[in-house]
């Protein structure tokens, strides 16, 4: 029933999608963000309540509470998603949004307006078939997922422990849009060597290159990693010096950290802070942390996942798991042991790539699943 009433909304997905692209929100505009929230509130205000909150540099986040139809509902579900995209204010000019070859193209339509999209039509469908939603349903959306969620992290955690699951609205891997029970934790440490400066002619061997010491820590850095546990440490950034007849005072790596299992957090903590200059004459400053915890594959997920392939098998649709190396909020609010599943969004590719895209053929199935998981009565 609600595959059928999907399969008939393709025409106002759309537009309600076109209107969601064309309304940019790089995260760091906090301006276009807020435009986005005030549209977002627009769409969302007729069936829900409307709270939008605080989120200091990056613009608002948005609260939107779907009440249960359902006497003696307990509880609730959230629903987590994203308003900023990765794209600079005026990619639209050149990365229109468009419909061809049985998709919909532009910037930020993949991760993760269409998924926004998906929830809202989800709702609509459960509200226009007077299908019963058995707890009540908070979707938030977070002004600054794709630069670490600083400012929406403690709220994240807040309403996910008051939650029997959550469900995030990324979208899902690859082009089968595989559902993602397992994610690796993020984080990024800045290693900084202090030497002595020196004239490169006049006076060489009174200079400590912290340029040359520095190679050889990125050489350790590098040895940080283990892919049979699932570790991967990558010195992504380097910086240092200031002209080539002066020996380097000064030069820093920053290196991004993932890892599957929360308990390999305090090795790469051990490990960094570990770092000794070989060179005497210079020191070795270590800052950084790990940023999301890992999202791992719990009993509580697992069972998420099964209720989501029973749903989808009822509509046709064979739904698979998947981990990935990326991290997204729900790795917050899996860390605290709340049932969470994750890639409910559209299916596509290209995310923060030219060839961003959905599949738009695939949009009514991913209305009807998350439908399907909203109005059951067995998750958690």
């Amino acid at each position: 029933m609600i595959l059928t009433w999907a399969k008939g909304q393709t025409k106002p997905f759309t537009e309600m999608l076109r209107a969601m692209v064309e309304c940019e929100s790089p995260s760091d505009d906090a301006g276009a963000v807020n435009r986005f929230v005030e549209l977002l509130s627009d769409v969302a205000a007729p069936f829900a309540k409307i709270r939008p909150v605080k989120g200091g540099a990056f613009g608002k986040h948005l609260l939107c509470e779907f009440p249960a139809t359902r006497r003696r509902a307990e509880g609730q579900i959230l629903v987590l998603g994203h308003s900023d995209t990765v794209w600079p204010m005026g990619t639209i000019k050149t990365m229109p949004f468009r419909e061809a070859e049985g998709r919909l193209w532009g910037p930020g339509v993949l991760d993760m307006k269409a998924g926004i999209a998906t929830f809202l039509f989800a709702m609509r469908a459960l509200r226009e078939l007077e299908i019963t939603l058995p707890r009540k349903v908070v979707l938030q959306v977070n002004s600054d997922e794709e630069v670490g969620s600083t400012s929406s992290r403690a709220l994240t955690e807040k309403n996910a422990k008051a939650s029997a699951a959550v469900l995030v609205l990324e979208p899902g891997t690859g082009l089968a849009g595989k559902l993602k029970t397992a994610r690796k934790g993020v984080g990024g440490y800045s290693v900084t060597v202090h030497g002595k400066a020196a004239h490169a002619g006049v006076d060489f061997s009174n200079g400590a290159s912290a340029i040359v010491e520095l190679a050889r820590q990125v050489e350790k850095i590098a040895g940080f990693t283990d892919l049979a546990r699932g570790i991967t440490v990558n010195p992504g950034v380097i910086a240092g010096g200031t002209r080539t007849n002066v020996i380097a005072a000064e030069a820093r790596v920053d290196v991004d950290i993932r890892i599957a299992k929360l308990k390999d957090a305090a090795r790469l903590e051990r490990l960094f802070h570990g770092l000794r200059a070989t060179d005497k004459r210079c020191s070795v400053e270590v800052t950084g942390a790990l940023n999301r915890p890992p999202m791992e594959r719990s009993a509580g997920i697992v069972k998420l996942f099964r209720r989501a392939q029973a749903i989808g098998r009822q509509i046709g649709v064979e739904i698979e798991e998947s981990s990935t190396g990326g991290g997204s909020d729900g790795n917050f609010t899996a860390a605290l042991g709340v049932p969470t599943l994750d890639g409910l969004g559209s299916v596509g590719e290209g995310a923060h790539a030219v060839n961003e895209s959905i599949l738009l053929g695939r949009a009514p199935d991913r209305i009807a699943l998350l439908a399907g998981l909203l109005s059951s009565t067995d998750i958690s």
